[in-house]
């Protein structure tokens, strides 16, 4: 597994690949946008143009996290515009930074199939207005009230609301804590090819483009996304263990997101790995 961070993009989005170089990452997770706000600048052409050439410098693997505000599936209409609108917006931002994959919580909503018509509708119009090669990816989520994506057959279920071709465009980003507290065993042997199994038998081990990194605070089943640094929660370090191992993904980068300390964790995960 290519193992990284989320990190900061203050003072230009092309500064998070120094921030990374720095951290020891081998991919980088950024934001293209204000995560916490509706309102966002254009991209200006030079900070393309610069985020470009540290992506061509540092060889690195690019994903971007959306806005924490887009719920595509809201029952409130002005509150789902807005959410598509951001959508498609930063799928475009994708686009043009060449940025490979946009990862995105699918929202919450009441009817559960009400909700991923409303989330597969939001991506099939993302993905028209903004050709190209950039993907939509599903985050499993931890299934905190009524929100969607925290059971493999539902991920599998926004994937397939998306119609026709566009639906190559659609993957899936795998969160250990949100998966860990939507009640996946991966705390054994036995419990982790289990959960694998069924991820593969739902969406696909194919379609996992990424994974997100991160240790519990709370116990498996709790639906509550509570993250914590690596080996210091719920999990511990052997789910890392078997994960940062196996062969099936050992091209697939992995974002460590715990708040700070991300060389700290990098160097946790990187332990971990069979030499």
């Amino acid at each position: 597994m290519l193992l990284g961070a989320h990190e900061g993009i203050a003072g230009g989005i092309s500064k998070a690949f120094a921030r990374a170089e720095a951290d020891g990452a081998e991919c980088v997770q950024v934001f293209t946008r204000n995560a916490r706000g509706w309102a966002a600048k254009p991209l200006e052409d030079g900070e393309v143009a610069a985020f470009r050439a540290e992506a061509r410098r540092t060889g690195m693997p690019v994903a971007a996290h959306s806005s924490y505000l887009i719920n595509c599936a809201s029952a409130d209409r002005e509150i789902r515009k807005k959410s598509w609108r951001a959508l498609a917006d930063e799928l475009g931002r994708c686009e043009r930074l060449g940025i490979s994959a946009l990862i995105f919580h699918p929202g919450a909503h009441a009817s559960e199939r009400e909700g991923i018509r409303l989330v597969g509708e939001a991506m099939a119009r993302a993905l028209a207005e903004v050709p190209g090669k950039a993907r939509l990816l599903v985050e499993t989520t931890a299934g905190q009230g009524t929100t969607l994506g925290w059971r493999f057959e539902q991920v599998q279920a926004i994937r397939e609301a998306v119609p026709g071709s566009a639906r190559r465009r659609v993957a899936v980003c795998v969160d250990t804590c949100h998966v860990h507290s939507a009640g996946y065993d991966l705390s054994t042997d036995e419990g982790y090819e289990r959960t694998m199994d069924e991820l593969d038998r739902t969406v696909g081990l194919s379609a996992v483009r990424a994974f997100h990194l991160n240790d519990s605070k709370k116990p498996r089943g709790c639906r509550v996304d509570r993250h914590e640094h690596i080996g210091q929660g719920a999990l511990g370090v052997e789910p890392f263990r078997r994960l940062v191992n196996d062969a099936r993904f050992a091209e697939t980068p992995g974002f460590v997101e715990t708040e700070s300390r991300w060389k700290e964790n990098i160097e946790v995960l990187r332990g971990l790995v069979r030499r």
